[in-house]
């Protein structure tokens, strides 16, 4: 029997996705053995920053890299959104699986809809990308900044005066607590963050490896990703840059949307494209130059 090791970060949504890819590992290899092996990252230490003012180059993977590069795991399992668009030479992406629905959802404890909040209610989100897109449909709406994981989030809503929080579905949805969700926020709405919604599997890039996690790749899913991450890339960015992107195929056509707010959401740029999946990051770079070219 053949063993490997993954390693994930600690919180509860990263250990049961790092078991939903091992599931897939063990029903494509049946005679595989996976260890798993909890790493600390930098961004699961200091939780009283918002993401985009810590600087966010590794800041949920640098550790797990360093166990990669140094043997001690075979694979790390992350959110595609959490994953630098350039990563360190010799690691590699090597399997996305298949995506669970990107939208963002809003736990309110009173109002059965976002609509139906007053007009400066409060909603908390760590996210800038989501607080502009709130922003703009309510714009007198109060941010409540706010970090740390589910469980976490969940319990500072319970107990602050606050009127809701915006997460993602696919968090709630793996946790089993979709009972919490009050609306499904439809694209129009919200447009979710880049690879929102994809898990996918960091290795070293060899031979062995490639091919090992090649058998529990969903092309899908994966060219959406690419797609996903070329926008950003496009844009020059990370945390810190407002924008948004979602991309889903219809037969081996790749369709998506993408949103840049720059200067802090000034501007309101929505842009589209399709094209075949093959030429997955080559759209990405050109949705890209679309919403730049806008830019006033």
């Amino acid at each position: 029997m053949r063993r490997i090791v993954a390693g994930t970060r600690g919180s509860e949504l990263a250990q049961i996705q790092t078991d939903l890819v091992i599931a897939e590992l063990t029903r494509v290899y049946p005679d595989l053995e996976v260890e798993k092996r909890v790493i600390k990252t930098k961004g699961d230490k200091i939780l009283d920053v918002p993401l985009a003012k810590i600087g966010d180059k590794g800041l949920f993977t640098k550790e797990l890299e360093n166990a990669l590069f140094s043997g001690e795991i075979d694979f790390a399992v992350h959110s595609l959104k959490d994953l630098p668009v350039e990563l360190p030479q010799g690691l590699k992406t090597t399997a996305c699986i298949k995506r669970e629905k990107p939208n963002d959802i809003v736990v309110l404890k009173h109002a059965k809809r976002l609509a139906d909040l007053p007009d400066n209610a409060v909603i908390a989100t760590g996210s800038l990308r989501r607080a502009l897109q709130l922003k703009k449909i309510k714009p007198q709406i109060q941010i409540a900044e706010i970090r740390g994981n589910i469980n976490t989030r969940l319990e500072k809503l319970a107990n602050a005066n606050w009127d809701g929080m915006v997460l993602a579905y696919c968090a709630l949805s793996r946790l089993g607590k979709e009972n919490l969700i009050t609306e499904l926020l439809p694209y129009e709405v919200m447009l979710p963050a880049v690879a929102q919604g994809i898990i996918a599997v960091e290795s070293r890039d060899d031979s062995k490896s490639i091919e090992l996690f090649s058998r529990i790749n969903d092309k899908e899913t994966e060219s959406c990703g690419i797609l996903e991450r070329a926008f950003l890339f496009g844009l020059g960015g990370g945390c810190r840059v407002p924008m948004a992107c979602n991309a889903y195929v219809e037969g081996s056509e790749l369709h998506a949307t993408g949103l840049y707010m720059p200067n802090d959401g000034e501007q309101y740029i929505l842009e589209t494209i399709s094209g075949n999946m093959v030429d997955a990051y080559e759209l990405g770079i050109q949705l890209a130059k679309q919403a730049l070219s806008k830019v006033k």
